[in-house]
């Protein structure tokens, strides 16, 4: 996947979208009304792996690019075989590069039934940012958040700390995280990285 970029890349980044075609709609509107380069899921695009029909297909429909990984309430075999069928990128533990703008991540969680160990998902990004030859900019997705930031707020919701410790190795430009409805639209930053909690509501990224 190869894109003629402007002076930067335009991602609209949506998380825990758990089937919603309505707001999916709305969503493929608004990244093609913007002109978006890539629109990334990080994850629970469905509950318990019930998939809606035609979720993906309106983003597809609008000539939209699309990447994904998969969330605690998808198996990383179920969140593959969608992005294959929809012709999207998997980004759990691969990466992908646009111009010089390389995009990696880790789907799941470290907790739940489709649950990964902190050494897993910490391995999982590792590998994938390993990969990366020659990038101006990266951008790291995940489900899971990092521990240790703003989006463990009131002590109620403990972020991965193999994450963290991705994110203190690699030093991506970005770290893009969701699973965590409520922090929808919280920043913070770990060293030189902007860690952003993104939720159904999207968010258009430039960088």
């Amino acid at each position: 996947m190869q894109l003629k970029l402007k002076n930067k890349m335009k991602i609209l980044a949506i998380g825990c979208l758990h089937g919603d075609l309505t707001q999916a709609r709305k969503l493929a509107e608004q990244a093609e009304k913007e002109k978006v380069d890539l629109v990334v899921i990080a994850g629970d695009f469905t509950q318990s792996e019930n998939h809606t029909p035609g979720l993906f297909k309106v983003f597809k429909d609008k000539g939209l690019n699309l990447a994904l990984i998969p969330g605690n309430h998808e198996s990383p075999a179920f969140a593959e075989a969608i992005a294959k069928k929809y012709g999207a990128k998997f980004l759990h533990g691969y990466y992908t590069q646009f111009g010089d703008v390389a995009l990696f991540g880790a789907g799941s969680a470290n907790f739940g039934i489709f649950g990964l160990s902190e050494k897993e998902l910490y391995d999982l990004l590792k590998r994938s940012s390993d990969s990366v030859k020659g990038a101006r900019k990266t951008v790291l997705f995940t489900h899971a958040h990092p521990a240790g930031t703003k989006i463990d707020f009131d002590g109620r919701f403990f972020g991965s700390e193999g994450i963290r410790r991705a994110i203190d190795k690699i030093q991506p430009d970005i770290a893009i995280s969701s699973n965590i409805h409520e922090a929808e639209g919280i920043e913070d930053l770990v060293g030189k990285t902007k860690i952003i909690s993104v939720g159904k509501q999207g968010k258009i990224i430039e960088i």
